[in-house]
């Protein structure tokens, strides 16, 4: 299973939000800049953390001209909890059979116990212009993604 990297066009897939509204990325590849972060799960000290880096920046991916995406494997229930409790301001997409993720290429960590947190950016033309990997380093995901945006335009 190879990794999507830097210069890959972006796959197209469908998913459920939040909201349980089917969300087709399609729709929105050609017309925003992308960023979509894959985290292991809902409620969790780093993933809200990551989740809420995002929510604080949310206009400034706006003024960039980019949707922020979440996914993971958790439910449509859990993921409208969690944006709820977390008042997050952008969409979260569940991945219950990890599907997208497979087509991503994203391999667990830690001996595969734990789902890799990976966030890509994406250009407008749907071609992935940045990757970044950590499962630890949860605030360098919003800000290197918003970094490289700024850099796009």
């Amino acid at each position: 299973m190879k990794i999507l990297d830097v210069g890959d066009k972006v796959p197209d897939f469908s998913l459920n939000d939040q909201h349980d509204h089917v969300f087709r990325l399609s729709e929105v590849t050609g017309t925003k800049n992308l960023v979509i972060y894959f985290y292991p799960k809902d409620d969790t000290p780093g993933c809200t953390a990551e989740a809420c880096h995002f929510r604080d920046e949310h206009q400034a991916f706006v003024d960039n001209d980019a949707v922020v995406i979440g996914i993971s494997a958790d439910s449509t229930e859990s993921h409208r909890n969690f944006a709820r409790k977390n008042n997050l301001n952008y969409t979260l997409l569940s991945d219950p059979d990890q599907e997208v993720r497979k087509l991503f290429g994203i391999r667990n960590d830690f001996f595969g116990l734990i789902p890799g947190r990976v966030t890509f950016v994406v250009d407008k033309a749907g071609v992935i212009r940045h990757r970044f990997h950590s499962q630890w380093s949860m605030s360098k995901h919003m800000t290197t993604a918003l970094e490289i945006l700024r850099n796009l335009s």
